[in-house]
């Protein structure tokens, strides 16, 4: 399995894997209507520690598909493992993801697409940049 302790999160393709079983069910909806447009996305899973303690290793899930993957390329979520089940805590980025020195609330910031810092706020990551104000 590819994981990351700081740097780049590789996604890759782990057919029969452990990862992978978990992975297929938490996008089982998605699985489903793709196989409705009649697609076979390829599932990718990556995984990585985003705090000192290894019961935080994060799975990073991304699914391929013409109906999923849209001009921004294709998104990735982040689960981490909450006792007997995974937490979202991270929803559909797109571009590349690396996991930064930077620390928020015990955890790892998130860099998305080089430009796009993610920080920890003690239950999911937000974003840093700033929504832009309304048009008067």
């Amino acid at each position: 399995m590819a994981w990351a302790e700081g740097g780049p999160v590789i996604l890759a393709q782990h057919p029969g894997t452990e990862l992978d079983r978990q992975a297929r069910r938490l996008v089982t909806q998605d699985l489903h209507d793709a196989a409705n447009q009649r697609e076979q996305p390829v599932l990718l899973t990556g995984s990585g520690l985003l705090s000192d303690n290894p019961r935080r290793m994060a799975l990073f899930v991304q699914l391929q598909s013409a109906s999923l993957c849209g001009s921004a390329g294709c998104s990735t979520s982040v689960y981490l493992p909450d006792g007997r089940k995974w937490t979202l805590v991270l929803d559909s980025v797109s571009g590349p993801i690396t996991i930064t020195p930077q620390v928020h609330g015990n955890m790892h910031d998130l860099l998305v697409d080089d430009t796009d810092r993610w920080i920890w706020n003690g239950t999911t990551y937000t974003d840093t940049q700033a929504a832009p104000e309304p048009a008067p």
